[in-house]
C-alpha cells in the first residue's frame, strides 16, 4: 500500500471526522464523556465472597503458523541505506509463499533511532500492506535494560501505534542484550520489570518472549546469562521464541542440525518454565541455502535445506504453535520453496 493511499485514506477520515463535529457543534448538547468502569467483582455463591476478576485472555493466534523475520537492517533506510533490500511490496511474495506472519522490527534504541520507533510512514505502508493481504504483524524490539524508561517507552509506543484502526497484532521482545556493563542480576530485575509493567498497563496485548535457547545458556555458554529469570518473567508472557540458530552451532557438538538443537531447547525451556504445555513457537537458522554454488565463507553460517526438513520434524514433534526462520533475506529461492512445502504439509 502506497503513501498516497494511505494519505487518501486520512482524507476520507478528516472528512467524516468533521461531519460528526459539525453534528456535535450544532446539535445544542453536549455528549456525556465516556466512563471506564472498572471489571465488576465475581462473587463466588458457595461463600458469598467476592473474588477479583480473571484476567482477559490475550489472542496468541498471530503467533500460530508459518512465521518470517524482517529487522531494520533489511528495510529501514537509517540502518539500511536509500535502497533498502526489503519493501512493503515483498509482502506479496511472502504471501503467496503461505507465509501467516511477518515479525517486524519496529523500534530500536540508538543514535539512528531518535524517536523510538522507525519511520511512521513506512510502518504504516508495512502494516496496512501485510494486513490487505492477509498477514499478520508482530512487531518486535531489542530492550537494553539500562536505568529510566527507555525500554517500556518504546514498547508501549509499539503497542499504541495505530494507522486507519489498524493496530500491530502482537509484540515480541528480544531478550538478548547482555552489553552495557548491566551485571546479571540487575539485568534480570530489569526484564522481570519490564514485563510486569507491559502487562500492568496492556492485560489485553499477546506478549511473545524472544529468548535465548536454553542449551545456549546451559550446556554452550554458561556465563552467557547466569540465573536467568524464567519462572519469575512466565506470568507476563504467552509464546515462548527460542532463537535456535543451529548453523552457529558445530556438528561436533551434535547440534548442529534443525532437529536436535531445536528439540532440546524447546525441552529445557518447558522445564525452566514449568509448564510442560507452553506455548512456543521456535525460531531456526539463520537462513537455508541449497549447498549449490553457495559461498564457501558467507558473513553469517547459514543452514541448509535438508536441516529445514529436521527442522520441521522439531516443531512438528515438540507439538509447537508455530514456528519461523530468521531471516526472510538469508533465506534463498529454493529455502523458501521447501519451507511453504514442509508447512503446507
Amino acid at each position: 500500500m502506497s503513501r498516497e493511499t494511505i494519505l487518501a485514506w486520512f482524507a476520507v477520515i478528516a472528512f467524516v471526522g468533521g461531519g460528526i463535529a459539525y453534528v456535535v457543534a450544532t446539535s445544542g448538547t453536549t455528549p456525556p464523556p465516556l466512563r471506564v468502569l472498572p471489571s465488576p467483582a465475581v462473587a463466588d455463591i458457595r461463600t458469598g465472597e467476592l473474588n477479583a476478576p480473571l484476567p482477559p485472555k490475550r489472542d496468541v493466534d498471530s503467533y500460530r503458523g508459518y512465521g518470517t523475520w524482517v529487522d531494520v537492517f533489511d528495510f529501514s533506510p537509517p540502518y539500511a541505506g536509500r535502497s533498502p533490500s526489503l519493501r512493503s511490496s515483498d509482502l506479496q511474495v511472502m504471501a503467496d509463499a503461505g507465509v501467516r506472519t511477518v515479525y517486524l522490527q519496529v523500534a530500536r534504541l540508538d543514535e539512528r533511532s531518535p524517536s523510538g520507533l522507525e519511520d511512521r510512514w513506512l510502518l504504516a505502508e508495512w502494516l496496512l500492506t501485510a494486513h490487505e493481504l492477509g498477514i499478520d504483524v508482530v512487531a518486535w524490539y531489542l530492550p537494553r535494560f539500562g536505568e529510566g524508561t527507555a525500554d517500556l517507552d518504546r514498547v508501549q509506543a509499539m503497542i499504541d501505534f495505530e494507522v486507519l484502526g489498524q493496530r500491530f497484532d502482537g509484540i515480541g521482545i528480544d531478550i538478548e542484550w547482555t552489553g552495557d556493563g548491566v551485571d546479571d542480576e540487575t539485568r534480570s530485575g530489569r526484564l522481570i520489570n519490564l514485563g510486569e509493567a507491559v502487562t500492568a498497563v496492556n492485560p489485553d496485548v499477546p506478549l511473545g518472549a524472544i529468548v535465548l535457547p536454553p542449551v545456549l545458556t546451559e550446556v554452550v555458554n554458561e556465563d552467557f546469562w547466569p540465573g536467568f529469570p524464567w519462572q519469575e518473567i512466565a506470568p507476563s508472557f504467552d509464546v515462548w521464541l527460542p532463537m535456535a540458530y543451529w548453523s552457529f552451532r558445530s556438528d561436533a557438538s551434535g547440534y548442529g542440525d534443525g532437529y536436535a538443537y531445536v528439540k532440546e531447547s524447546v525441552r529445557r525451556l518447558r522445564d525452566n518454565i514449568g509448564d510442560p504445555n507452553a506455548l512456543v513457537h521456535p525460531i531456526g537458522g539463520i537462513g537455508g541455502i541449497d549447498g549449490i554454488d553457495d559461498p564457501d565463507d558467507p558473513a553469517e553460517p547459514l543452514a541448509t535445506l535438508a536441516e529445514l526438513d529436521n527442522f520441521a520434524f522439531a516443531v512438528a514433534e515438540t507439538a509447537s504453535i508455530g514456528a519461523s526462520i530468521y531471516d526472510w533475506n538469508t533465506l534463498d529461492d529454493a529455502a523458501r520453496v521447501r519451507l511453504t512445502e514442509l508447512f503446507a504439509s
